[in-house]
């Protein structure tokens, strides 16, 4: 019933092993270079897809990832679920707790970087022609949807894996960054899941669809955040759940599927579900559990399953046909000015200093893996064509790479991230040293 030659499965593995070879050593690379790893994995698809192999050696390529007819669909697989981990690790990253002032701050962060980009995001698509980047659904309002939230979007993975590679991530700075971001990032996630919901109606658009959509995302966002981590209390709790007691990971990965199943049922993105499954775990851990189950969650994902997804978006881009690099220019600079104001402009109304405005306003740039995300969920359902789909993966990799590279610089030069971090300790990391050769024993004296 569930069957696949041996042939088809050698190749289907032989295909693995490649890109997941290529995405791991080129993240690494692309760590010791002091780059996101995100942009070596992506790269490791590039090198291995049509921008590359399949561009100078097409026979090749074709034969490795194309080699069988379910191949396609079995590397579609493995990307869903690597979103679906990406998504729940995500999740369990989410911070809402501020001290002191802090939540002065975050708040109007939140609200602004949120806001205004998006309106601006929106109101630019009256400036250019956006229906040359339509997908097969050909539906323009989730296009502009699409469109406004990538000006707006910013990454919890990545701007909380340069403040671990920086050392810095017990700081005030990245304190207030990484807990403004997980909320920035769950309200523009709403707005995809809208227009997942208007795509999914294929009745048209109307106000009438789009409210429907919009209180059923925001209705299940609720019961993810109120509802489920009570519940789950109450069940984690009792000694009659074998299932918890049976495998800890394991349940809250059934978890993480219940929501994203319910989710997809509901014309919710099934991907918005893995997030809020993640948030739900957050909130209904003791901080012990939470830290085991986010390592846990860490070492299975990160190892394979999330390298492996970002290693098939670069598979699907290609750059030597399907890209236009003066407007990709164009929206690199539009996307990055427009939150750089937005962000430096509203700290400094709440009186924080020329530097630490402009600090705050680099970090939220960072696009990352939510970037990629929205650019491969909006591809998939048709919203977006190839070379949108191309635009914002790349906007994704160019300002993470931008805002690690300034955080980097203020670092070097000793200037200060923000007030309340003046004596601030690099916590650096240290590697992990898997193997050592043996010493040779010393020789014996005769």
């Amino acid at each position: 019933m569930f069957s696949i030659g041996s042939g088809d499965l050698a190749k289907f593995l032989f295909a693995i092993g490649a890109l997941l070879l290529a995405s791991n050593l080129l993240g690494y690379i692309a760590e010791r270079l002091t780059v996101p790893r995100i942009i070596g994995e992506v790269a490791g698809g590039l090198v291995l897809g049509p921008t590359f192999l399949g561009y100078f050696f097409p026979h090749a390529f074709h034969w490795l990832f194309l080699g069988f007819p379910q191949e396609s669909q079995l590397f579609g697989f493995l990307m869903e679920f690597g979103l679906m981990m990406l998504m729940f690790s995500s999740g369990l990253k989410f911070q809402y707790r501020f001290k002191g002032t802090d939540a002065k701050i975050g708040i109007w962060i939140i609200v602004a970087s949120t806001v205004i980009p998006f309106i601006i995001g929106w109101l630019s698509t009256y400036v250019f022609n956006p229906a040359q980047f339509l997908g097969p659904d050909n539906n323009i309002v989730a296009l502009k949807i699409v469109i406004a939230i990538s000006i707006a979007v910013t990454s919890i993975p990545v701007i909380s894996k340069i403040f671990s590679d920086l050392g810095i991530m017990h700081t005030r700075f990245a304190k207030i960054i990484v807990g403004v971001a997980g909320v920035h990032d769950i309200i523009l996630f709403v707005a995809l899941a809208v227009a997942s919901g208007i795509v999914s109606a294929h009745n048209g658009i109307n106000l009438s669809i789009i409210l429907r959509s919009l209180g059923t995302t925001l209705g299940f966002l609720a019961l993810c955040i109120f509802v489920i981590p009570w519940a789950l209390r109450r069940l984690t709790s009792k000694r009659s759940n074998f299932l918890f007691r049976a495998s800890f990971l394991g349940y809250f990965l059934f978890v993480m599927i219940a929501l994203s199943t319910v989710a997809g049922y509901l014309n919710v993105d099934v991907m918005y579900g893995s997030l809020l499954a993640g948030v739900a775990a957050k909130f209904t851990l003791p901080d012990k559990l939470w830290n085991r189950l986010r390592t846990g969650v860490s070492e299975f994902s990160f190892s394979f399953f999330v390298p492996l997804y970002f290693g098939i978006v670069g598979l699907q881009l290609n750059l030597a046909r399907d890209f236009s690099v003066g407007f990709f220019v164009l929206y690199l600079l539009f996307a990055t000015i427009v939150q750089t104001v937005v962000v430096y402009f509203t700290c400094r109304f709440i009186k924080n200093d020329k530097l630490t405005s402009f600090n705050l306003a680099a970090a939220m740039n960072a696009r990352g893996g939510p970037g990629i995300v929205l650019s491969q969920i909006a591809f998939s359902i048709g919203i977006i064509n190839q070379n949108f789909f191309a635009i914002l993966v790349m906007l994704a990799l160019f300002t993470s790479w931008m805002a690690g590279s300034w955080l980097r610089y203020v670092l070097k030069k000793g200037m200060l991230l923000m007030p309340g971090d003046e004596n601030l300790v690099i916590e650096k990391a240290q590697e992990e040293v898997l193997w050592e050769p043996e010493k040779p024993a010393p020789a014996l004296e005769h």
